[in-house]
């Protein structure tokens, strides 16, 4: 296993220098595309296996390009995950510890530098569109903002993405500098207002559509259900308008794309795809189990190296900010990454030391208070529920859904193969043997027989928290 300190660890700086290293004499430096959908796994992709999905635009770009089969979010909750993907760092460490907007109020030390100004510094052009979710703008702040969405506003432009790549067109064909531009859709995050009642949220999908848009629906009887799901008919039908979301921001992508390809700036640009965290669903978004963790990552390398390539290499989201700024050569000279750049495995030179990765979660909602923290390696993963004495809580959205009505109105009420009561009460320690477990429901954690298992990942959570200066880290384990 890596170490923490290959895994590039390193205890946050007192004091941060923000120069760059330069270029290096006749480096072309690629322009640099961050997609960031909202809620989406690896469940709903036809490149991670799902038969009816219509995704063309995205399965393209893993055709094109590397697509990664083990790449985690570090917190399955919007704005702390957002906020690692920007940072490099833990969300612990940033004060990033919970949802920005509203009465949660959670926000990033002043502190801390983000991805959009060492690129900045570096001579990039940056802009962002869509659904932003993090805070103070000094913190993430982008040179350009062609739309500045509000987090699960029902109108709000990020639901229309073909409209969002055209309105990057202009920033796109500007050619006199490289460009980092973030673009983060809100599908297929479930569509407000969250009402209890006998309807499937639609997932913003609406009658009048959208500009540009071919709707794409599917019938319940058809989804496929994920296996950490029950097979009821309540899911099945949340299933389907999670698919058309789906569909929709597919061709966003694809209309962005196409603006690439338009602009001549495709063969140059570094493109990655990914989702903040897992579907909305009970089992899955605001958990650490795999199926809110486990995200997909499609990766277009410019100058269409590696095309397509499957990597079993294990990344988080700590590892996007590091790995952008090494393809932009705007590395710090000293920094506090707590993610490492993974380049070398996107370019085919090693796989090696990628078997671990670390998560924390602390907050979604202010009222949702349940810290844990994870070590996930190829075969054994261990979660620490620091506040394992209280019920899980239930984020709004998946509460309301007719898919938990519908779970808790069953006879034997479950989530896939774990009991609800289970679901919602937790031991302290969870470790699950993924090879033979891969569903986590057989909790090893006080088998004699994993004993030393469970101590060696007992300590490298204690080393993580140490070297991350985890808040947390003062609670006995």
């Amino acid at each position: 296993a890596a170490t923490l300190a290959g895994a590039g660890f390193v205890p946050v700086l007192a004091e941060t220098d923000h120069s760059v290293l330069p270029a290096s004499d006749g480096q072309q430096r690629p322009n640099i595309v961050l997609i960031v959908a909202d809620d989406h796994g690896t469940d709903a992709l036809g490149c991670y296996g799902n038969p009816l999905i219509k995704t063309p635009a995205l399965d393209r770009l893993a055709a094109d390009g590397v697509r990664f089969e083990s790449a985690f979010c570090t917190s399955a909750s919007c704005s702390p995950s957002r906020s690692v993907i920007l940072t490099g760092m833990h969300n612990h460490s940033t004060g990033q510890y919970g949802l920005q907007h509203e009465h949660h109020h959670f926000s990033t030390f002043d502190n801390i530098r983000s991805l959009p100004h060492y690129l900045a510094a570096a001579g990039y052009r940056t802009g962002r569109i869509g659904k932003f979710h993090v805070a103070p703008e000094s913190v993430y702040h982008f040179n350009e903002v062609f739309y500045d969405g509000a987090a699960n506003d029902s109108e709000s432009l990020a639901r229309s993405p073909v409209e969002m790549a055209e309105r990057c067109r202009q920033f796109i064909r500007n050619d006199r500098q490289p460009f980092f531009l973030y673009f983060c859709v809100d599908d297929p995050h479930r569509g407000v207002p969250y009402n209890i009642g006998a309807k499937p949220n639609k997932f913003g999908n609406k009658d009048s559509g959208y500009p540009g848009i071919t709707p794409v629906s599917y019938s319940p009887a058809d989804v496929i259900v994920p296996p950490f799901l029950p097979d009821i008919i309540e899911v099945r039908k949340e299933l389907a308008e999670y698919y058309q979301a789906v569909s929709r921001l597919d061709q966003g992508v694809g209309r962005l794309i196409d603006e690439l390809k338009g602009a001549g700036q495709y063969d140059n640009t570094l493109i990655i795809y990914l989702s903040d965290n897992g579907i909305a669903f009970p089992g899955a978004k605001t958990t650490l189990y795999e199926s809110g963790m486990r995200v997909p990552c499609l990766v277009h390398l410019p100058g269409g190296l590696q095309r397509g390539t499957v990597s079993d290499a294990m990344i988080s989201w700590c590892d996007v900010t590091p790995t952008i700024l090494d393809f932009a050569a705007a590395v710090p000279k000293e920094h506090s990454f707590q993610g490492r750049s993974f380049r070398d495995v996107l370019e085919g030179r090693t796989t090696s030391a990628w078997d671990e990765v670390y998560a924390s979660h602390t907050f979604h909602a202010v009222t949702m208070y349940y810290p844990m923290r994870v070590v996930r390696g190829k075969r054994y993963k261990l979660i620490w529920n620091l506040a394992y004495q209280q019920p899980f809580p239930m984020a709004n959205d998946l509460y309301t859904a007719l898919a938990w009505q519908g779970i808790m109105k069953s006879k034997q009420p479950a989530i896939g193969k774990r009991s609800v009561d289970a679901f919602l009460h937790r031991p302290e320690f969870e470790l699950y043997d993924l090879d033979q477990d891969p569903l986590e429901v057989s909790n090893l954690a006080d088998d004699a027989k994993h004993r030393a298992i469970f101590t060696e990942y007992r300590d490298k959570i204690r080393t993580f928290q140490k070297s991350t200066k985890d808040p947390w880290r003062e609670v006995e384990l």
